[in-house]
């Protein structure tokens, strides 16, 4: 497991840190969802693979990622004691591979989701085929799980929101300050009843292969946000890339 980057030394000074991407925006303008707006977005990506850089082995990128709608028919096949759409949230968390470490960062997690009034409905191993990408970012993968959480009462959309960004904001700070060996290896992707963010340090066309759920059929949407990441003088890690 490496570190995100290294100590300013020699030429290098973080604070001139700095990026350079690419990004695109597919969408239906009647807010229909669809297979087709999903595929558009992925070729949108691929074309930007210029915008994004890579390492030296040829096969570790930069980042790139894809934020969606949340394929709500799709997720209930994997997990079908999901509350109504609307009454649940869901995002990609990022673990430390360190076993003791990531189930410390779940443990307080689920400590903080608890203590804010929500419940969680599952946890899910994010299916992932890290063949296709490169050495680099290999040794820096995290574990990927998806979260998915309900409300202890019954609550509306938007305080739901509210309430799955704040607890996004504790569980980091918490993470951030505990003194773990891999803590940089913890990220939220996304934490939301709306939309979903699947990223990674990646080429713009290794992310659909790495993420089986993007070559889902089920896996439909009505917009489609995509980025390929050119970092210019920044280190690359799983967690910069976006969108956010």
């Amino acid at each position: 497991m490496t570190t995100r980057y290294p100590k300013n030394q020699g030429l290098y000074d973080s604070a001139y840190e700095h990026d350079s991407c690419g990004i695109g925006f597919v969408a239906n303008i009647k807010g229909v969802k669809s297979r087709d707006i999903v595929i558009r977005g992925l070729e949108a990506l691929i074309r930007m693979e210029h915008r994004g850089a890579e390492s030296s082995d040829n096969k570790t990128g930069d980042g790139a990622g894809i934020l969606l709608q949340l394929p709500d028919a799709f997720y209930r096949t994997q997990v079908p004691k999901l509350p109504p759409e609307g009454h649940y949230g869901t995002g990609l968390v990022f673990l430390p591979r360190d076993e003791e470490e990531a189930g410390y960062c779940i443990e307080e997690f689920e400590r903080i989701i608890d203590r804010e009034g929500l419940c969680i409905v599952a946890w899910r191993r994010v299916p992932v085929d890290n063949s296709v990408i490169g050495d680099i970012a290999r040794r820096s993968e995290p574990q990927i799980q998806q979260i998915f959480l309900g409300s202890k009462i019954p609550a509306d959309r938007e305080t739901l929101e509210r309430k799955l960004y704040i607890i996004r904001k504790l569980i980091e700070n918490r993470i951030n300050k505990s003194g773990l060996s891999q803590a940089e290896s913890f990220y939220i992707s996304s934490l939301s009843t709306r939309t979903i963010v699947y990223k990674g340090m990646l080429m713009a066309s290794q992310i659909a292969p790495y993420y089986h759920d993007l070559e889902d059929e089920r896996v439909i949407s009505a917009i489609a946000l995509v980025h390929s990441r050119f970092s210019t003088n920044t280190f690359p890690s799983w967690d910069r890339a976006h969108p956010y």
